[in-house]
Parts: structure tokens; sequence; C-alpha cells
């Protein structure tokens, strides 16, 4: 094979592994930018981008979550996530809830509120510490204000629908969760919360 004039073969190797040299320098450079560009573009686009945590199996109170990506399975959380308009934001907020009273009596230590917004509507929960006798009170309790309980083992669910509203409140082993949807009625919701919380 005729060579072309003026290359030569040792100058082309050494401007090629420069090269190769620059480009592997930038990518390390680039490298702990990584996870701020992923999260930037997730909320460019109004995606929430945490993922769902492990959470270590609850032996009381001290284990239960502390984070909103905690409560959720892959598959709720995926359905939430991707749902038209998905927006998440956590606070310290008191549970919102129609059950006052029970919330005045029992006081509950709020570790984490969840606010979802969607094209559809709201979902708000509320995870918090309270007395361990608090699913029997909540189900004594509540019944005279229009929720339906039953028994989940030591834990008492108690749910109440009106209109586009359903609330959910299980209590017992010293945790609460309580659930408000208005308008959004994500499947399966207040079992998957429950079976990340009470695991």
């Amino acid at each position: 094979m005729a060579r072309v004039g003026g290359r030569n073969a040792y100058i082309a190797w050494v401007v090629g592994i420069g090269c190769a040299a620059t480009l592997g320098a930038l990518a390390i450079l680039a490298a702990p930018l990584l996870p701020a560009s992923v999260s930037w573009m997730g909320t460019a686009l109004g995606v929430p981008t945490a993922h769902p945590v492990a959470v270590e199996p609850a032996d009381g109170a001290g284990a239960a979550p502390t984070e909103c990506d905690q409560l959720y399975g892959e598959a709720l959380w995926a359905s939430l996530r991707f749902s038209a308009g998905a927006d998440l934001t956590s606070s310290q907020d008191p549970p919102t809830t129609t059950a006052a009273a029970l919330v005045g009596a029992l006081q509950p230590q709020v570790r984490v509120t969840c606010f979802w917004t969607a094209a559809g509507g709201t979902v708000v929960t509320t995870l918090a510490t309270v007395v361990t006798d608090a699913g029997a009170l909540a189900a004594s309790a509540l019944p005279a204000s229009g929720f339906t309980c039953e028994a989940h083992g030591e834990r008492s669910r108690c749910t109440r629908s009106d209109g586009d509203l359903t609330e959910t409140i299980e209590a017992g082993e010293g945790l609460w969760v309580s659930t408000s949807e208005r308008g959004w009625h994500p499947d399966g919701y207040a079992s998957s919360v429950a079976d990340q919380v009470w695991r």
C-alpha cells in the first residue's frame, strides 16, 4: 500500500495517545458532576429523581423510615413518579386529616410528611411516632367520625371516603401513617406504604 505523503506514523501515535489522555482527564473531572446533572435534568423535566431506599426491618419506631422515598416500594414509586404532572415535596407538617380530635389526643410526632401533586389530584402522607396503643385508640374513636376500621395484626387501619376524598389512618406499634387522597387514588397505596413502614 502506498503511503500518503507528509504523514509520520510516530507523530500520529503521539497525537493519538495525547488525545486519549485528554479525554480520560476530562471524564475524571466531569464524574463528580454526574449526580448533579441527573438531578438537574429530573427537575427540568418535572420528575422526582430520588429512588426508593431499602428500609431495615422495623423492630420499633427507631427503625421506621425518615424520608419520603423510603415509604414506597419500587412498583408504587414508579407509578407515582411517572404520573402526569407528578411532583413530590417533603416537610414536617402535621397530618392532613379530618380526624382533628384524634390528632389532638395522640399528638403524633411527625417524622416526615410527603405531599404529591399530579394532574389527577393530591396525595398527602404523614409518618409519625405515637403511643404504642394508638391503634386501639383510633379503632375506638374513629368510627364515630365515619371511618371504617379493621385490624391488621397489632395495628388498626381506618378509612373514610367522602366524594373525591379518601382518608386512611393506620396506627400501631408506636407508629402512625395517615394519608389523604383527593382526586388521585393510586392503586394499593395505603397497603404498599404500610408494608414499607411495618416490615
